[in-house]
């Protein structure tokens, strides 16, 4: 397609979210304006071994700094906002959001100490920001945390509609059902671009009303009264909290809250109107022995079998003040996400080797949208270009013909990398190149110090063991004065393999002494020797590959 001469492009450039679901970050760039929308994390894959999470890398951001306009946020979940105050160290952007999501975020900003630093809005839906030449207005969408957003981001080239997390529910627990009218609206005036999420969009039909969960929650607290409930659910669910302690209220329970990220989430959410507790129905996990067992009801994270979550500590008998006893019963209200499914089985396993009966059977509807509720937003919007978001590459590729099937030509569906610069005008649409999108892995307080090479080490440890040799030179003549002695860790049970790490001294003897006879001063090239017969000796001998650390040290 040819470049418009009057019009300039806008660039759409994803720097994260794409390929994985999580870590969700895109930067819309028009001129001298660039508005960031969402900031997330992601967690590490079983490869990332002792990483905590996963940030952006924001590198082309911090490169542009001075035309970055503002952070606008579609909701409050931490694939969008996790990674707002490690990046907002790095660039100072003012922050949009919605009241419950302006809420969470703050949170975040406290622990970080960085209130005093940030400029933050909260915005309704409806409304409209100006950010530099760019304008961006809220619409009200329905997901599985309250005060989602879409996208309406208005460029000189077109109108960009980004749904970020969306699905449609006519019946939601808490407010009022997705804006459609004013999706319509937006399809009327020529939608450019539409950036729909792709979560669902290998699932037919429509996904259910959150309220049918309540609906079950009443069935299973009807037949499970004579015994203690435990119901594990995502922190940020809170229409979810929200059914659970109606039904606990209708049955005459009292609820705990439990699991840190759950407890701040329900106390900014109940502060700020968005969950509705009955008096005298909350109270403290101190408390939970002065009632009976079939008088309370535990609500918990852990439902994905995190390893340090409350359920998961419970199940273990590691946690301090709950323990499962035989009769209790346990509701695990989420979907085991792609990849997590082994650890919640083991969950299971451990709560019913305890007793507990386990149900997770309908105790769970999707926030995001199936099939026929993306062909509705296409509908509505009639977007020139389709980009799909929010994905794995199977889910963005099904997407793709989902779209197709719509009626949208195949040269006007963008499948992305992290990382590429689309470019897009009426007439135009073009990949015109890339930026980086490594992640950055977070370790304890080290943001980006544990790169690919520090990971390698860590696998190879993870998985051969480690093998240090000793020795001590004396300075000026190089005489051995000490060694070589052998130290192994993770490598074999020394006190069973004697023989081996004696046959192991003498390897490195010899390629010491091969080194001082021949004169050879350069540590690097001794330490190499001893490494490389070493490593040969124990692999004819163990088929292993430790790792080997020569140390000399002079006297």
């Amino acid at each position: 397609m040819k470049k418009s001469e009057d019009k300039k492009p806008v660039k759409i450039i994803p720097l994260g979210g794409l390929e994985q679901i999580g870590m969700n970050i895109t930067a819309i760039e028009y001129e001298d304006t660039i508005v960031v929308v969402d900031c997330g994390l992601s967690f590490p894959d079983d490869e990332m071994l002792g990483i905590d999470l996963v940030i952006p890398d924001v590198t082309y951001l911090k490169e542009n700094a001075d035309r970055v306009k503002g952070l606008v946020i579609t909701h409050g979940h931490e694939d969008h906002i996790g990674a707002i105050p490690y990046v907002e160290k790095e660039i100072n952007m003012p922050i949009y959001a919605t009241k419950l999501t302006m809420g969470i975020i703050e949170g975040k900003l406290k622990e970080h100490n960085l209130m005093q630093n940030i400029k933050r809005k909260v915005v309704k839906h409806g409304q409209i920001i100006n950010l530099g030449c760019l304008r961006v207005e809220f619409i009200k969408t329905n997901h599985s945390i309250a005060d989602a957003s879409a996208l309406a981001i208005y460029t000189p080239a077109g109108i960009i509609v980004h749904t970020g997390d969306f699905k449609v529910d006519y019946t939601p627990v808490f407010g009022e059902a997705i804006d459609l009218q004013r999706f319509a609206e937006l399809g009327k005036k020529g939608v450019l671009a539409l950036l729909c999420d792709s979560t669902n969009v290998e699932r037919p039909g429509f996904t259910m009303s959150e309220r049918t969960v309540g609906r079950t929650f009443d069935t299973i607290f009807a037949d499970n009264q004579d015994h203690r409930i435990i119901v594990a659910t995502f922190a940020s669910n809170v229409d979810r909290v929200q059914q659970i302690v109606n039904s606990a209220y209708k049955f005459g329970r009292k609820v705990v809250v439990e699991g840190r990220s759950m407890v701040n989430i329900i106390t900014v959410a109940e502060e700020l109107g968005y969950i509705q507790i009955p008096d005298n129905t909350l109270i403290d996990i101190e408390q939970l022995k002065n009632y009976p067992d079939e008088k309370t009801v535990l609500i918990t994270t852990g439902s994905q079998g995190e390893n340090m979550a409350a359920l998961s500590r419970i199940a273990a008998n590691i946690h301090r003040k709950v323990s499962i006893k035989p009769g209790d019963t346990v509701i695990l209200s989420s979907t085991p996400i792609p990849g997590n499914e082994k650890a919640v089985s083991k969950i299971i396993n451990e709560l019913e080797m305890k007793g507990a009966k386990v149900i997770f059977q309908d105790t769970h509807v999707s926030g995001h949208a199936c099939q026929e509720e993306i062909k509705l937003i296409y509908t509505l919007t009639k977007p020139r270009y389709a980009v799909p978001v929010h994905g794995e590459y199977r889910h963005l590729k099904c997407h793709a013909e989902l779209a197709e099937s719509l009626g949208i030509d195949k040269q006007h569906i963008c499948i992305l990398s992290s990382g590429d610069v689309l470019e897009l005008c009426d007439d135009y649409a073009e990949v015109t190149g890339s930026v980086p999108t490594q992640g950055i892995l977070v370790d304890g307080l080290g943001v980006g110090d544990v790169g690919n090479i520090v990971l390698r080490d860590r696998q190879l440890l993870s998985q051969n063991g480690l093998i240090i040799v000793t020795v001590t030179l004396e300075g000026g003549s190089n005489q051995v004065l000490a060694g070589p002695d052998i130290v192994s860790r993770g490598f074999v049970y020394v006190r069973e393999s004697e023989n081996l790490m004696e046959e192991c001294r003498d390897v490195a003897e010899d390629a010491l002494n091969r080194c001082l006879d021949h004169n050879v001063t350069d540590w690097g090239k001794i330490k190499l020797t001893i490494r490389d017969d070493l490593s040969e000796f124990l692999w004819r001998r163990t088929k292993r590959n430790p790792m080997i650390l020569p140390i000399i040290t002079e006297v």
